[in-house]
């Protein structure tokens, strides 16, 4: 053991007197979270909309209000006919035209019905439908509001919203950006550090101490080990103290599964690391490795709308693990119990993982 020691006081010495390390591993990754956590969301606010009201009556300005106050929508343009209005998506000037037909509210008072059409640029996909669903949302809410004594009986829904009642994206977010932050710096590290003694020729001259295999790999990823978790406390600090994201959880419990996951991840850096020569080599491989493992662990973009092919093959992904974890304990409040599943997976593909990387790398350096 005071081999291993030395030998990760001796690495951590390293990144800590390394300028450019000390940067990649703590004012980089809290610069990723500020940004993103405020990047990627699915949240739209401020749509570019068009209006065309051609009734100009006090039921029309009082739905154009409606949009106007909902903070969704910003009117950025008036028209007179719906051709302007199409000549406005055409250009890519508004996301979204309302069109109020004439006698608007004539059918209204009539019939207690009444039509409007919403042109939206569908260019945008699934943006598109979001969009859609606010409008529908904000013409459901008025319809409700001009119901009249003795009207047609109508569903009266209440719904209520658990786990996250703002709708805050980014109590969504920020939990799977620590995931994302955590396995780059156990992984991209490790492949690199490794990489780096084989190109300054120290590895074959540590294979000759009287230091083993074992001892080495252990007093090489321990130190990274230990920097994944300061990693994960100082992102969880700043995602509470600037996003307020809520901490339900135990925190010790996140820290337990910390723990697990960056075995995982320092496997993967490892079996990486045998498989190159250069640490340029490791950076395409480990960024290749991650850009799959992160758009299919449900971080950016929910498992339930991939493919059903997608969606089987990521059960061996173990950032999807981590990532549910991480939000179910932080948003959800969730337990040991609760988290059995993904985690009894993570501790199975640490082992699995860590015995392939010791076994090719015993294989390479000999």
């Amino acid at each position: 053991m005071r081999r291993v020691f030395f030998l990760a006081q001796a690495e951590l010495l390293h990144v800590v007197r390394d300028r450019a390390t000390l940067a990649q591993v703590l004012i980089v990754p809290m610069v990723q979270i500020l940004i993103l956590a405020n990047a990627a969301t699915f949240e739209i606010r401020d749509t570019q909309m068009w209006v065309v009201d051609l009734d100009r009556s006090s039921a029309s300005r009082g739905l154009v209000n409606r949009f106007a106050a909902s903070g969704h929508f910003d009117i950025t343009g008036m028209a007179s006919s719906a051709v302007a209005a199409d000549d406005a998506l055409l250009r890519g000037d508004t996301t979204l035209a309302l069109v109020i037909p004439h006698d608007f509210e004539a059918d209204l008072v009539r019939t207690r019905r009444a039509e409007v059409a919403l042109i939206v640029n569908a260019e945008k996909g699934a943006a598109a439908g979001v969009v859609q669903a606010y409008a529908a949302m904000i013409l459901g809410a008025y319809s409700a509001e001009l119901s009249l004594p003795g009207a047609a009986p109508r569903i009266d829904i209440r719904h209520r919203s658990r786990y996250n009642p703002t709708l805050n994206y980014q109590h969504y977010m920020v939990p799977g950006l620590l995931v994302a932050l955590v396995t780059m710096i156990g992984t991209l590290l490790t492949a690199q550090n490794i990489a780096r003694e084989k190109e300054l020729g120290t590895l074959e001259q540590l294979n000759v101490t009287p230091i083993t295999r074992g001892q080495f790999i252990a007093g090489k990823l321990l130190p990274f080990w230990l920097i994944g978790l300061i990693e994960l406390a100082l992102g969880l600090t700043l995602g509470v103290l600037v996003f307020d994201v809520p901490v339900r959880g135990s925190v010790v419990l996140l820290f337990g599964v910390a723990g697990v996951y960056l075995l995982v991840a320092l496997g993967i850096g490892l079996w990486i690391s045998t498989l190159v020569d250069t640490q340029q080599q490791a950076m395409f491989v480990v960024f290749f490795i991650i850009n799959i493992y992160m758009l299919m662990s449900g971080l950016f973009t929910p498992i339930d709308s991939m493919a059903t092919w997608a969606q089987t093959a990521s059960l061996v992904n173990p950032v999807r693990h981590f990532v549910a974890i991480s939000r179910a304990i932080l948003v959800k409040g969730a337990g040991l119990t609760d988290i059995v599943r993904p985690l009894t997976f993570l501790a199975v593909f640490a082992a699995i993982v860590l015995t392939s990387a010791v076994l090719q790398y015993r294989k390479r350096a000999t």
